[in-house]
């Protein structure tokens, strides 16, 4: 686990690619569900971050 929280902060790619991938997963599962209007409320934002974290990420280094 300590080696995950290093690798972010040398901003590798593959750890913030990650956690960008669980940010538009977990928006998509936001807009989906039926239960709770914050969660959709909130769920285009938290989708367009992990994009946009992830258009961001995909350029740093290996």
């Amino acid at each position: 686990m300590n080696i995950f929280f290093n690798g972010l902060r040398r901003f590798r790619r593959s750890q913030w690619e990650l956690v960008a991938s669980i940010l538009i997963a977990a928006g998509v599962v936001m807009l989906m569900q039926p239960f709770a209007l914050w969660m959709f409320s909130y769920s285009f934002i938290v989708t367009l971050v992990g994009t946009v974290m992830f258009i961001i990420v995909s350029h740093f280094p290996e």
